[in-house]
């Protein structure tokens, strides 16, 4: 059922921004029973994102999840505007807008500065370090993210991200205000790309790695879901929009220039800037979308990307794309940017459709065993590449014979 919530300052946010994030971010709090004002350049745009709403609202209503009082209710609390003086009696206000540094730095500080000052303020970036955008502001201490996964009315996670100045109690109220939207919030430290941008890329990533050395497409596809994840990572990369793929790669390089330039790096630079395939939502991307008909493996794609007679053994192609994500989830964890092996868990699981049976990025590890892991990551590494060679944390956990402990 929708919760009921008294109406006052405290239960009302401001969105900035009214496209795929920010709209839906807009339902969630609606429909959670908050006061919602979603803003945008114009009126008229922001208008736009309204409709988006309603859309949402008007399919749940046809399939009996809410009453016609409900969703006349929940239409009544939300607001468009393009006028940011109406954030005045907002003590959350969360940012919605492309990954634009300038663009956000905008908006952020002209937020700060109309909203309640006793407020807080948060960004869903993706890949922007908490810390560098809340340097452009005048009170670090009230600035968070929070990362929310697309579509939104359908994700659960919430990643909270902390900067380096984040206050404690800013932490605990956007925690408080994820829970209030039924979200599950995960906890992580600032760093670029996070902690689930990071380890979600890797699978897009093996997945064309593996089609630029001549692996049939069909084969990684299968692969991918005999694993047990959701979609092929090929298919995946289409959804998510290679050229988006692409955007974060380079703003995560940007921040962090340590990350190995790859394979996927060349092949995502053809199919978007050479060949025009940027996934589904534009002309087709490794798959076409023939209109009321069955996607299918783009006819083309093996004039781009030859299949050699040779292949490698499924299980191989399994484990690359499984133990990619695995070792960025150690390394994020070696490095502090996730502390919680729970939150790694339930992250995984319910943010990156990591194999649900596995009980998580890091669970699986100490289903798997630990030094058999190790030793898997290192056979890996010789056959294929660098990239798979065991973090240090690893290695010490094998020699030690510890295992990552939830509690």
């Amino acid at each position: 059922m929708i919760n009921k919530l008294k109406n006052n300052n405290n239960d009302s946010i401001g969105i900035l921004g009214s496209g795929l994030m920010g709209h839906g971010i807009a339902y969630a709090a609606a429909i959670s029973g908050l006061q919602v004002l979603m803003l945008d350049l114009t009126k008229s745009q922001a208008t736009k994102g309204l409709q988006k709403i309603y859309q949402i609202l008007e399919k749940r209503f046809k399939k009996d999840f809410i009453t016609k009082q409900e969703l006349d209710d929940i239409k009544s609390r939300i607001e468009v505007s393009h006028d940011y003086e109406r954030l005045k009696t907002k003590k959350i206000v969360i940012e919605a807008i492309y990954e634009d540094l300038n663009v956000k730095t905008k908006a952020l500080k002209t937020a700060e500065g109309c909203m309640n000052p006793n407020g807080f303020i948060a960004s869903n970036t993706s890949t922007i370090p908490i810390s560098v955008l809340a340097s452009k502001l005048i009170n670090p201490k009230k600035f968070i993210g929070l990362h929310f996964f697309s579509p939104v009315h359908k994700m659960k996670l919430v990643e909270v991200i902390k900067g380096q100045k984040t206050s404690s109690e800013t932490l605990s109220r956007a925690i408080s205000f994820a829970l209030k939207i039924s979200k599950t919030p995960i906890v992580v430290n600032d760093s670029p790309g996070f902690f689930t941008t990071r380890v979600f890329v890797k699978y897009p990533f093996e997945g064309m790695a593996m089609l630029s050395e001549g692996i049939k497409a069909s084969s990684i596809e299968n692969a991918g879901k005999k694993a047990g994840y959701p979609v092929g990572p090929l298919a995946l990369s289409d959804e998510v929009n290679i050229a988006l793929i692409g955007r974060i790669r380079k703003q995560i390089l940007k921040y962090d220039t340590k990350n190995p330039i790859g394979p996927w790096d060349k092949v995502i630079e053809l199919m978007v800037k050479n060949l025009n395939r940027e996934g589904r939502s534009g002309a087709g991307g490794f798959y076409d979308y023939p209109i009321n008909q069955k996607k299918y493996i783009w006819e083309n794609l093996e004039k781009y990307f030859p299949v050699l007679t040779n292949g490698i053994p499924e299980k191989d192609i399994i484990d690359r794309l499984i133990f990619s994500q695995i070792l960025e989830a150690i390394s994020c964890f070696e490095k502090n940017i996730i502390t919680s092996v729970q939150d790694a868990n339930i992250g995984s699981i319910l943010g990156l459709g990591f194999p649900s049976t596995s009980g998580g990025v890091l669970q699986f590890v100490n289903n798997y065993g630990v030094l058999k892991f190790r030793d898997r990551s290192l056979q890996l590494a010789d056959q294929y590449g660098k990239r798979f060679t065991p973090p240090k944390l690893l290695n010490e956990m094998a020699k030690t014979k510890k295992v990552f402990n939830s509690t």
